[in-house]
């Protein structure tokens, strides 16, 4: 598409097998940076990625958890997050990590609902803000679970994230002053 408005079957085969491989963000650079039609190029691609993450999901049948894994409880906990997003109509997943792992691998799942992590991590905020449907937020007050879960859906609703009567689904460590592997979920109404 650098020199014509219309894709070649390659370029297609491409973008589309990105998104079935998990990419969290796709680009044609040359096609948007020196075509001749970068705006038709976006839209192009838009219309790709739209028909893919419609019609092949799960986008990763593969995946299953696996139980002699190290991270085989904290992986349960996030794919059991998505699930119950989806069965219940959640509008977040909210999750606090300091490694990320949290993050990316609920990102994997590619929930319809929005993804909060936060963290005390600075220099993880702009990788986890890259992934799929994740938003990340800065957070370093770690006295308990439950102040803490309080803390971060307030804040969401006060950036109009999120509204009252909302359903979030949260997860964390216990004890959340230890910062360890998440192994907890939580079903919360907003109040």
């Amino acid at each position: 598409m650098i020199t014509t408005p219309r894709p070649t079957r390659a370029e297609v085969n491409d973008v589309a097998n990105s998104v079935l491989d998990g990419a969290d963000a796709v680009m044609l650079s040359g096609e948007t940076s020196v075509g001749e039609f970068p705006l038709i190029v976006i839209e192009t691609m838009q219309k790709i990625i739209q028909n893919i993450e419609q019609n092949n999901y799960p986008f990763n049948p593969d995946k299953f958890l696996k139980p002699k894994s190290p991270s085989f409880l904290s992986d349960a906990i996030c794919d059991s997050a998505c699930f119950l997003a989806k069965q219940t109509n959640a509008v977040g997943i909210v999750s606090m990590t300091l490694s990320g792992y949290t993050a990316f691998e609920i990102s994997s799942h590619r929930p319809e609902a929005l993804t909060f992590i936060f963290t005390s991590n600075r220099a993880l905020l702009n990788a986890v803000s890259l992934l799929w449907g994740v938003r990340g937020f800065y957070y370093d007050k770690w006295e308990s679970t439950d102040n803490t879960i309080i803390e971060v859906n307030e804040f969401l609703k006060s950036k109009k994230l999120v509204k009252q009567g909302d359903i979030l689904i949260n997860t964390a460590a216990i004890p959340i002053e230890a910062k360890g592997k998440t192994n907890m979920l939580k079903i919360t109404v907003v109040d």
